[in-house]
């Protein structure tokens, strides 16, 4: 398989993306401890070993977007990007993480494997150059306000930056205040435009704002949003995982425990089987 004819889908040489067999990009939403990680990846990765996926783990250790000022962001740059090369070399992963600014663009580029542009950011030319840059795979999320014929476009600049190694990835649009739904032609229009596709099943179950001082989300409604992306046909399936996620530092709402991340993932590969 072959994207925009320029990417065979390689991220790691233990991860190839394909339309036919689903990598799963599974993490907690925030790097909390490295005890937290590395359990969630141990986890995560024997559970994506038996079904047949490949497995990315991904974890923020910077969440620069929070609705309140007052709430934790995470272990930092250095502290974080030490956490995800320990983590990577022990498992044998591919790991993924979102940059906020050129420069920690270039610094994460140089230990991770998929940088990652957060959705409010998703326009902002310099930081979609620097991650061009760093010639690591780049995952676009598509802003809650961007139409995808905008996030393609981003697509596009960083494939005319010389990395053709994109994946676009749908997590809702806003629907008035405090209020997000998943429009599906989204994610078909994404995949004809030649580039990886990837749903975000846990931040598209979002509630912003609606929690008083923070985001909160319908975690029941993952599970059918993740089925439904797999039947329209996606690349790869992004969850936010946590052992415990009422006890979450962030994104409490919608992050799902090991059970609940087992079974949508029972679930899409039955839906792949036919």
């Amino acid at each position: 398989m072959s994207f925009n004819h320029k990417w065979n889908g390689a991220i790691h040489p233990n991860v190839t993306l394909s339309s036919t067999n689903l990598t799963v990009i599974a993490g907690p939403c925030m790097f909390e401890s490295r005890e937290l990680g590395f359990g969630v990846a141990e986890k995560m990765k024997t559970l994506c070993a038996e079904l047949g996926f490949g497995y990315v783990f991904k974890s923020s250790y910077d969440k620069a977007n929070r609705t309140s000022g007052n709430t934790a962001r995470g272990p930092g740059l250095e502290k974080g990007l030490q956490w995800l090369q320990e983590l990577r070399a022990h498992y044998g992963v591919p790991v993924l993480t979102d940059v906020h600014t050129p420069v920690q663009a270039k610094e994460a580029g140089q230990v991770v494997d998929v940088v990652q542009v957060p959705a409010f950011l998703c326009d902002q030319r310099d930081l979609l150059a620097a991650c061009a840059e760093t010639g690591k795979t780049v995952q676009i999320k598509k802003g809650q306000h961007s139409p995808p014929e905008q996030v393609i476009a981003c697509a596009d600049y960083v494939s005319a930056c010389g990395n053709p190694k994109v994946l676009l990835c749908e997590r809702g649009s806003s629907f008035g205040y405090n209020n997000l739904v998943v429009d599906f032609r989204n994610v078909m229009l994404m995949q004809r435009s030649g580039y990886a596709t990837v749903f975000d099943g846990t931040h598209a179950a979002q509630l912003p704002g609606a929690g008083s001082g923070q985001s909160s989300g319908l975690r029941d409604m993952v599970p059918g949003l993740c089925a439904a992306a797999a039947a329209v046909g996606i690349h790869a399936l992004f969850l936010e995982v946590h052992p415990n996620p009422e006890k979450a530092l962030s994104d409490a709402s919608t992050q799902v425990n090991f059970e609940t991340a087992e079974q949508i993932l029972r679930r899409v590969r039955q839906l792949q089987a036919g």
